[in-house]
Formats: structure tokens, sequence, C-alpha cells
């Protein structure tokens, strides 16, 4: 969201911003096969065939601990079977910056592969069963007297190979997607020291998560993708979505600790083909992470500047039939950092920013048997952040309201609660049916004792049931059905005069059709149609929306992509009923937002050390929701804009443990229609930003590692009027990782090396230079 955390004016920032809404059309039928009694656990099994007639290679093992690590190392292999069991034994994952992995199967040791150079008399038989999925290139064995320590590698299998949900409702690799994917993996988050999932997505091409209330830890965050605002990005939980439209419309994702999170998906582009309304500008999806074969304990302290402290225990295992993940996070920091704001020659202290968080995650799996799994995840968020305001601004600008608050607070607590149960129709992976259901329970309180306090409460009940049914060897079919029914109940207390009002108590309920279907025309092009039919409850309260992808893979090195996405925002319930407290009416005649959303894509390979990745997208939005100022004010579909812009991103090997990555993001945003004339051929505030990120690593499979990170955003407007602009800034990190024996790991981080001063919104300073260190132990 775009407004200011402000006191007085909070309500002002929040309904004079973009909101979702959603749109009739026509109707279609899916036809739904029997649900099976039986219900069972799918997981997409990726395999690298190794094809080089280079000299024997070993395919390396995947971390037992964590299902969900890759294993893409290569290593010289000895002849002998004593020398290859050593050499296994002691190599593990790289940790690099790329948009690397983190799951794929436990392979097997013992199975290597047989080359032409060597006589099979010296080398164990190849696995005959493997999958070929991808194409591994790797260098000769070169030293037969180097010790068990592997040649470390970008491959590029490291970053297509990796599962990914979002554009599939359902794992599969990321080469396999005709839409851009950018991935944060579990190895990332830590070797970077991200606190939550909004500091995880810095470094990430595609989308803008800095906030504009300040960049402290605790501060809201927003994700600005291709235009979109934070009202128009889906935000999913494991799949299922968890969008608040009972009062904000997105979900803020810096109320996420990062402790539980297998890895972060950022799928830009509409995607209300699949997952419905939200997904105008992108969408996010968290993967949680899952038990481990072997029980493991993990414990982790952190400290850092401005009374940064960090404690965290997480225990994942399984004993028979049953696994489990249980983790606690508690955080605090106080916050109070100094600032200087050029703009205004103004400095001072941050006070009143302090942030504790008090997170808890658990998750229980059961097999049934050897065709069913059932899960059950539980995630409890809480959060006590002050809330400090914004320094006054001068005349004319959009901060020139701002009021500092040495004392307002906001409290927050999410219970989300989520019981899926996976079944393997048949005996291979051709029928695989998946059901769910979810609630949550969101409470939010606003207290500033100078003027009012605000709570809202917002109740979610949904399930989604869905059927993967493989038609034959080139086709699949992906159709099934989501419902989610969303209540909300706003009240203010006046501290002047002491009455309560009830601005709005209602609800919502969603339902849908969809279905997403993949073929393989020939080896070398595929084509996915999808579609979807959404009713509601509203006034206009059906859209549909279909989809369509095409995938040429030109050559072994080339791959091209094109997309085209209809999507739709369906409006929040403060817009339909209007704010009784600040006379403000609502609008139940309100249409959609809606989405047309078109990118063309290229996926290069450079040799056998390098990656990149480019994509040229365009997003037009109509029907935008704009708060009216009136007699009475109330909220109406105004305006049209459309964003132009490149995604690019490139990982390549240097030379031996050293890494490089780059991605840049180019937005040229245009208001086509708004109510206000003057405004049209505009850039649109804040979402107009471009960025650019750069890292430079040494990773050593033993798991050392040192990076420097820079993150580069350049000048934005801040009103649609285009008068007032904030500069472009550079912030430059350090980060470092040291293991100390085989249970103990170092992690420290140096944060905006050079102190640059920068403001995120006028009069809110973003966070000066900081550092941070966290000792973690695991058994």
């Amino acid at each position: 969201m775009l407004f200011a955390q402000n006191s007085r004016h909070a309500w002002a920032w929040r309904f004079c911003l973009f909101s979702p809404i959603i749109h009739s059309a026509t109707v279609f039928g899916l036809l739904f096969a029997a649900l099976s009694p039986a219900v069972a656990e799918t997981a997409i099994e990726t395999q690298s065939n190794l094809d080089d007639d280079a000299e024997l290679v070993d395919i390396q093992h995947a971390n037992s601990s964590q299902n969900h690590e890759l294993a893409a190392i290569e290593a010289p292999i000895e002849r002998s079977t004593e020398a290859s069991t050593e050499l296994a034994e002691n190599v593990s994952d790289p940790l690099d910056l790329s948009e690397s992995p983190e799951t794929l199967e436990l392979l097997d040791l013992d199975e290597l592969i047989e080359s032409e150079a060597i006589d099979a008399r010296e080398a164990d038989e190849p696995d005959e069963s493997a999958e070929n999925n991808s194409e591994t290139e790797i260098n000769p064995a070169i030293d037969a007297e180097a010790d068990a320590e592997a040649d470390v590698e970008i491959l590029i299998d490291r970053i297509l190979d990796q599962p990914v949900f979002a554009p599939f409702r359902q794992d599969r690799p990321l080469r396999d997607s005709s839409r851009p994917i950018y991935v944060v993996p579990r190895e990332q988050i830590e070797v970077q020291g991200a606190t939550t999932v909004q500091e995880a997505l810095r470094y990430l091409p595609g989308v803008l998560s800095e906030g504009t209330t300040g960049g402290q830890l605790g501060a809201q965050s927003a994700q600005f993708i291709r235009g979109g605002d934070s009202t128009q990005t889906l935000i999913l939980l494991d799949g299922r979505p968890i969008n608040d439209l009972g009062f904000a419309g997105g979900f803020d994702l810096a109320e996420f600790t990062t402790d539980f999170v297998e890895r972060i998906e950022v799928f830009p582009g509409g995607s209300s083909a699949l997952y419905g309304s939200s997904g105008v500008g992108g969408t996010i999806n968290i993967v949680t992470q899952q038990p481990t074969d072997e029980p493991e304990f993990s414990a982790r302290a952190g400290f850092g500047s401005f009374g940064y402290n960090q404690q965290v225990i997480r225990a994942r295992g399984s004993a028979g039939d049953i696994g489990w993940v249980v983790g606690y996070n508690r955080t605090y920091a106080e916050n109070n950092f100094p600032f200087e704001l050029e703009t205004i020659d103004a400095d001072g202290t941050r006070d009143n920013a302090d942030a504790n968080y008090n997170n808890l995650n658990l998750k229980l799996t059961a097999d049934i048997n050897d065709r069913n799994r059932l899960t059950f995840s539980g995630l409890y968020l809480s959060r006590d952040i002050g809330v400090p305001g914004g320094v006054p601004t001068g005349e004319d600008s959009l901060g020139q309201f701002n009021s500092l608050s040495d004392d307002a607070r906001q409290y927050s607590e999410d219970l989300l609660f989520d019981l899926r149960w996976d079944s393997q129709l048949s005996d291979d992976d051709r029928s695989l049916l998946t059901a769910r259901v979810f609630t949550d329970f969101l409470s939010y309180t606003y207290r500033d004792p100078s003027f009012s306090r605000d709570e809202v409460d917002r109740n979610s009940l949904g399930f989604q049931v869905q059927h993967s049914l493989k038609l034959a060897e080139t086709q699949r079919l992906t159709y099934g059905l989501d419902f989610r029914t969303i209540s909300s109940e706003n009240n203010t207390y006046s501290f002047f005069d002491g009455s309560s009002a009830e601005n709005y108590d209602d609800n919502i309920d969603q339902g849908a059709l969809f279905a997403l279907y993949n073929v393989d025309i020939t080896e070398a092009l595929s084509l996915n149609l999808g579609l979807r039919q959404e009713f509601n409850s509203l006034e206009n309260g059906s859209f549909t929306s279909p989809s369509a992808g095409i995938l040429w893979k030109v050559s072994d090195s080339t791959t091209l992509r094109a997309n085209y996405a209809r999507s739709f925002n369906a409006p929040l319930i403060s817009a339909l009923e209007g704010l009784a407290a600040f006379s403000i009416a609502g609008n139940p005649d309100l249409n959609p937002e809606r989405g047309n959303s078109f990118d063309l894509g290229l996926d290069q390979k450079i040799g056998d050390f390098g990656l990149f990745r480019l994509t040229f997208f365009l997003n037009h939005i109509s029907e935008t929701i704009a708060f009216e100022f009136g007699s009475p004010s109330t909220f109406v579909n105004i305006g049209e804009t459309e964003t132009i812009g490149l995604e690019a991103g490139l990982d390549v090997e240097l030379a031996k443990h050293l890494f490089a990555f780059t991605n840049v993001t180019l937005n040229n945003t245009e208001i086509l229609s708004d109510s206000n004339s003057s405004n049209e051929g505009n850039d649109l505030s804040f979402r107009d930003a471009n960025s650019l990120n750069f890292g430079l690593a040494y990773a050593r499979p033993d798991g050392l590692y040192a990076g420097v990170l820079l993150h580069y955003i350049g000048e934005f407007f801040v009103d649609n009027a285009n008068t007032e602009t904030l500069g472009d800034y550079l912030t430059v990190d350090l980060k470092t990782q040291i293991p100390i024996g085989e249970n103990l790991v170092l992690n420290a981080s140096l944060n905006n090396l050079f102190d640059q001063n920068f403001e995120l919104y006028p009069g809110y300073p973003g966070l000066s230079r900081n550092a941070r260190a966290s000792i973690r132990w695991t058994f």
C-alpha cells in the first residue's frame, strides 16, 4: 500500500489508493471426476541426465537433512570405490546468489555414470530408470590429486531444474514454465540474513518491495509488480490465497519471518486463470519447509545495530509415517536509527519505530498409505510495532501533512490453518488429486492516543479441490474448484468524545471453476491454455479469465517464451460498504479492476557456466478503483494505465568458487485515462521506478561464503500529477557465512555500507548503516 502510517491521516491515505474489483462474464462448464476415498501425496520427480562424453563423473548427494535441497556439484572421481566414497562424504551444496534450487530428490551415490573413456569394469552401472528431464553440461574431471572438495559450479540446471509451484498449481521444473519465475531458495535466505519475506525479495528482478513507510524491521511492506500496487499483487501461502479483501487488499509480507520458509516464488503478470482475484500485477508464493527423513534440531541467536536481537528454535524430522516441522521465532529491534532528509534539510533519530515479533509454525504430515498423505499446517504471526509517522515536508509536498508520533502503535495477530489431503489415484503420477480446507483469523488494531483507535477483525474460510490427469505422454489436464468466503468488521473509537462507530460489517463469497491444459506439440514446442470462471456475491461478481502460453526450445541452449493472461481484482469490503465514521459512502456497483498482460522471453545458456534470462512485458489495467472526494465521498471506477518494460537477469560462474549475478527491471508506466484529465500521459506514482541488483560472491561447498551485494532504485514520482519526485539511491551490503566446526555456522552482514541517505516516501527515511550477526547450531 502507498499510504503513510500517519496518525490523523492514516485513513485518508488508505482510501485514496487503488483497490480491487470483480467483473461479470460468461460461464464455462467443467466436468469433475469422482473423488476417490483414497488420497495421497504427490511428488514431482526430477533427475539430471548426464550425457557429456567427458571422463567419469559422479552424481553428488543432496543434503539428507533437507528433502528439498538441490545437489548440483561436479567433482573429479577417482577410480577406486574407496576414493569415490570419501569424495561423496565431503561434498555439500554451494551457496550462491542466483535463483538457485532448493529441492531435487535424494540421489544414490553408488549409481555412477559410465563414460566411454573409462572401462565399464571400473565404474558402477548407471541408473537406467532415471528420467531424462534435463541435459547437464559437465567439465572433465581434472586432477586426481584433488582432495574431497568438489568443484562448485552455477550449472544452468541449478536454476532451470528447481521446482516451482505457482505457474502449474503443482511442483514442476522451472524450465517447463512459459512464464518467467524468480525464486529465492532457502540457502539464499540464510546467507543474505533476510529476517522477513519482504527483505528476502530485495535482490530479485520484477518486483519493487521496498515499502513506503520506512525501511526498518517491522515497517509495512509493498509489492509493486508491472505497474500494479500491493492490492493488485496476489499473495499465496503454499499455493492458497491469503490476500486480505476485508481490509487493506494485500498481505503485509513484513509480518512473515523467514525461519519456516523453504523458498519464495515471484510470478509476474496476471494469474487469475489459476488463482482468481488480486493477481493483476503478479503473484508471490511462500513455500514452507517440509519434514526431513532424519530428526533435526537447530537454534539460532542473533544481534545487531539499533537493539536488534533474535532467538529462533526449530525441529523437524520423521518417525515412521509421521513427519513434523515446528518452530518459534522471537525478533525485536528498537530501530532508533539516525537519519538525514536532504530534500527538506532535516535530521534526527527515528523514535517510536520499535518492532517485536513472536511467531510460531507447526506442520504435521501423516502417510496414510503408499498413495495418501495428510498434512496439517498452522501459523501464528504476532507483531507489535511503534508507528512513528513522518517528518512534515514542504508545502505542496505529498508529505506536508505528516506528523511524528511518540506513542501511536499497531498490533496485528494472525492465525492461518490449512488441512491438505494428497492422493495418487494411479500407480504412477498420471492421476493426482488434492483437496484442502483452510481458514484464517486476522486481527488488526491501530491506536493513536491523541486521535482514535481502529480495530479490524477478518475471518476467512475456503477450500480447494483439484485433479491433475495425464491424458497422454504429451498431455496433462489440471482442473478443479475453489471457494473462499471472507467476513470483516471495522470499528473506530474516538478519544475526543468517547464515541464508537461501526464502519462496516460484511462478507464476500468467492467461488470458481478452473482448468489448465498442457500439451507438448513436438519435443521442442509446448502449449498451455487456462480458463477460470469466477462467481461471487458482489453486484458485478462474475468474471472470466483466460490465459495462453507457448514454450519453444529452439536449441539445447536457447528457449523462447510467449504468454497472455487476463486478470481481475475484487473490491475491498470498505469500498463496497463505505466508512460511516468518516462520512464515506460505499459503492456496491463497482466493476472489477481488469488486467491484460503480455510477455515475450528468452532463456539463453552461456556455454556451461551461465544463464541469461530476458523478458519483455506489457501490462494494461483498466477500471481502476479510486477514492473520489465529494459530499459524500465514495469509491468509483476511473482510469486506465499501462506498463511496458524489461526484466533481465544474468547468473555466471567466473572462476572456481566465484559467482556473480546481475538483474535489471525497467518500468515505463503511463496513465492513459483518469478522472483528472491533467494526469493523462503521466507516470504512475512509485511504480515507475527502475531497479538494478548486482552480486559477487565466493562460495565453497563446506558452507564458507562471502559476498557483496548492490541494490539500486531509480528516481520516481510520488504523485500521479508528477509534481514531486524522490531521488535515486544505491546501497551496498556485505554478507558472510562461516562454518565453525561441524554443527555451528556464523552469519554476519553489514548493510548500507556507505550510509546512504534516502526516502521511501516524502518524510519517511530509509534505514541507515547497520550490522547484524547470528550463530546457528544444528544437530
